[in-house]
């Protein structure tokens, strides 16, 4: 079927059923070789789904609102505090909703930021996420790249650079934990170091949407007063796996600018997107209900073991690939046309990467590694040298 055409919205009859059959029967055929993206998917939300996936239910206004009807912010407070408590943020300097994703935590917190700071500059590492140089776009602010390593690390005195050469105006640093590439982390240690110094002073935002869990989990990563992190990004369709986009922003309460009044919704408006979805908080919820902390401990450790095992597995095979220590992520020599296609590589240039998300299995990287040994061309082995007769003549072997 030509499901472009059988979409096609002027017909007058569509067969409904065969098109989302179409498009489920796509995702379930392409499902078991989608190792390229960050998605987990070992958690089961259909008892979500059942309950509430029938009706809307909005979230508008901030997650402290308690007026209206078919909404779920009780929930959302849930999940908000307990990634807060997760990144040791202090519980009298907290903020946070629950989002559409990392690119709508990052446009919150720069946003946060900017109305703080409003002739900042941004500085972001090259191996930032592609959402932070369009959004200081589309907020009009002034951006400044900041190499990174062959890691995807920042580059901690290209920074201090290009912040002297800014000295007279307040900066906004964005680290990263978890690039989208390498899964790089950022050293906001050191970050914050530096910001210290800044005379204009500034605010440290960190983008976690991949990594923000597993590495708080380790105590990797952490909000508390030392940390001098004022927000942070984290994805909730990426480690938490929920089915639907989705995000949380946390931000320090000391940094953001309240909220105004909206009589006819009787809500404060204190988020990017006013109508907000209740169906991504209480998915968001539910992920962290039914496993708990240590369910997701165990969950990142496992992660990462498979990911060891990939990087032995490939590299057993004479394909180089290497993962940072608490990666999930497996970055590797780029494979053929073919490989890629097939297993959904994400790749930019010579780099490729997969990425061993909760719910990828041992069985779907040893049918990897074996399709990519048979699209890797193998080196003609050299004409073994026949032994010598007695008169020093060289034979040649007939078979």
């Amino acid at each position: 079927m030509d499901l472009a055409a059988a979409a096609d919205l002027s017909q007058d009859r569509i067969d409904v059923a065969a098109v989302l059959d179409q498009l489920v029967g796509g995702a379930d055929a392409s499902a078991a070789t989608t190792i390229g993206y960050p998605g987990a998917v070992d958690v089961n939300h259909d008892a979500v789904l059942r309950r509430l996936g029938s009706r809307l239910w909005n979230n508008i206004g901030d997650p402290s609102d308690a007026g209206g009807i078919a909404h779920t912010r009780v929930l959302e407070r849930a999940v908000v505090a307990w990634t807060a408590d997760l990144v040791a943020m202090p519980a009298l300097d907290r903020w946070g909703y629950v989002t559409t994703g990392g690119t709508e935590d990052n446009l919150a917190a720069l946003y946060a930021g900017r109305r703080r700071y409003p002739t900042a500059r941004v500085f972001y590492s090259r191996a930032a996420h592609y959402s932070i140089p369009k959004l200081v776009d589309v907020l009009g602010a002034h951006g400044v790249p900041v190499r990174a390593d062959e890691r995807g690390e920042m580059d901690y005195n290209d920074l201090a650079a290009q912040l002297r050469r800014r000295k007279r105006y307040p900066a906004i640093v964005v680290g990263t934990a978890g690039t989208t590439l390498t899964e790089a982390v950022d050293d906001t240690a050191r970050i914050r170091d530096l910001l210290a110094e800044h005379p204009a002073g500034g605010h440290l935002h960190v983008d976690a949407a991949l990594s923000g869990i597993p590495l708080a989990l380790d105590g990797r990563l952490r909000l508390d007063d030392a940390a001098g992190i004022g927000s942070i990004a984290i994805s909730g369709h990426k480690f938490l796996g929920t089915p639907v986009p989705s995000g949380v922003v946390l931000v320090r309460d000391t940094v953001r600018t309240l909220g105004q009044p909206i009589a006819y919704t009787g809500t404060v408006d204190t988020t990017i997107s006013g109508s907000r979805c209740g169906l991504a908080a209480a998915l968001l919820w539910h992920a962290i209900a039914v496993q708990g902390r240590e369910g997701h401990r165990w969950r990142a450790v496992h992660a990462r073991e498979l990911a060891a095992y990939a990087v032995a597995q490939i590299t057993a095979i004479g394909w180089r690939a290497w993962r940072h220590e608490h990666a999930m992520t497996v970055v590797l020599d780029t494979p053929p046309a073919e490989v890629r296609t097939r297993w959904v590589l994400a790749t930019e240039g010579a780099v490729s990467h997969l990425i061993c998300m909760p719910g990828i299995t041992r069985t779907q990287i040893d049918a990897f590694v074996t399709d990519l040994a048979a699209a890797t061309p193998r080196p003609a082995a050299p004409r073994p040298r026949a032994p010598a007769d007695d008169s020093g003549l060289i034979t040649t072997s007939t078979h």
